[in-house]
């Protein structure tokens, strides 16, 4: 049985001075899945997720969470709510370690000072239990790789118990070993039972880890996919709006043999 939608956006749309953003946009996320946004430049996808994340207040239109009818207008809004994101820039303090990292702005505290050692052992069970492998809890973000470094941002967004977790082009910049391990901590949040939101231009990573495609095209659904049963042609042409392109004709190409190469009673 499919489960309830934890967010649903009912015809949410949203302008920008002349500019339309988004028009009468449709979305519903449920716990347990991973559901890829994906678009070409300018389809809205950015603004979408800044909509549900509280940066940008929607002009029209409705967001339920858990069935309630829900307004956020601000980022902490969200975060009330259960929603964390993670942006492409990760916003990590590169002179700070680890546990610093994870902790800030949610610093625990005991008779006035700082807890470290209760910190950092929050931070490795939590590090542990997603099965992040980094040199130490200690060590200043700076010297960690891109994909370590993701994946600690990815883990910071847990410290608050979220029920959807946003991931902005989470594999952006990233090598084929580190988009694996980000890519692995993606499954393992749905795991968790959480509902996770990922945007990326990456056709490869959506089909690897998403449940299901939403379409974004010119700030309007273009249609939500099953992962499973749909070929990546169908996803290319909802994005351009065309069925006819690169991908579709190297196809045709591909199913289509040379007259040579046909079964000889066709060339008789």
């Amino acid at each position: 049985m499919t489960a309830a939608p934890v967010l649903e956006l009912r015809g949410v749309s949203k302008r920008f001075g002349a500019v339309q953003a988004l028009t009468d946009v449709d979305l519903e996320i449920r716990p347990g899945e991973v559901t890829a946004l994906v678009g070409d430049n300018g389809a809205g996808k950015s603004t979408l997720v800044k909509t549900i994340a509280g940066v940008h207040p929607i002009d029209s239109g409705a967001i339920h969470f858990r069935g309630e009818p829900v307004r956020i207008a601000r980022p902490h809004d969200a975060q009330e709510l259960g929603i964390a994101t993670v942006y492409q820039d990760l916003a990590l303090c590169d002179n700070l370690d680890v546990v610093a990292n994870l902790f800030l702005g949610r610093e625990i505290r005991r008779h006035g000072t700082l807890d470290h050692v209760t910190m950092e052992q929050r931070s490795r069970e939590l590090l542990d239990t997603l099965s992040i492998r980094i040199p130490s809890v200690r060590i200043p973000v700076a010297s960690l790789s891109g994909g370590q470094r993701q994946v600690v941002a990815i883990a910071r967004a847990l410290i608050g118990s979220p029920e959807v977790v946003i991931l902005d082009e989470p594999t952006a910049a990233l090598g084929v070993e580190q988009t694996a391990q980000v890519l692995d901590l993606v499954e393992r949040l749905r795991e968790r039972g959480l509902a996770v939101i990922l945007i990326s231009h990456n056709m490869a990573d959506v089909q690897a880890v998403a449940d299901r495609v939403a379409v974004l095209r010119l700030g309007r659904n273009n249609g939500v996919f099953p992962v499973s049963g749909t070929s990546h042609e169908t996803i290319i042409a909802a994005i351009t709006g065309a069925a006819d392109n690169a991908v579709s004709r190297r196809r045709d190409r591909l199913a289509t043999p040379e007259p040579d190469e046909r079964p000889q009673e066709e060339q008789s």
